[in-house]
């Protein structure tokens, strides 16, 4: 990015330009979103945001939302340019997610497993050798 006006033009260095309604930087652990009202349907519960198929899609509104690169220990710029390409896919409908059902099956076989092995909330996210 070179510059960001007034009127929510984003000038880039290559000099194309677009007009946003919104850029959200986010950094840090941490996970906090004040900003996004889901009437309860995505929260986070001791550092675990949830709950979120396959960390992206949040079963009850996807495709409408949808989170990248939350998962740590990782190759960061490979898994959310694959998680870019994935929800790119799925909004322009070359590629289906299951059902909302289906998705909350697949979140909940996914804690059962991490509280199998005794692994805490705090690293519902960290994908390490998992990825």
């Amino acid at each position: 990015i070179e510059s960001l006006c007034q009127d929510g033009t984003i000038n880039f260095h290559d000099g194309a330009s677009i007009v946003a309604d919104s850029i959200i930087h986010c950094t840090g652990y941490s996970y906090h979103f004040p900003f996004l009202d889901t009437k309860g349907i995505v929260t986070v519960n001791d550092n675990r945001v949830g709950p979120l198929y396959e960390h992206v899609f949040p079963p009850f509104l996807a495709p409408s939302l949808s989170f990248v690169g939350l998962p740590w220990m990782t190759v960061p710029f490979v898994l959310c340019e694959l998680q870019s390409k994935w929800i790119a896919c799925i909004l322009s409908g070359k590629t289906l997610l299951p059902s909302e059902n289906n998705m909350m099956e697949a979140v909940k076989d996914f804690y059962a497993r991490n509280e199998a092995v005794g692994r805490p909330n705090h690293y519902t996210h960290c994908l390490g050798t998992y990825q």
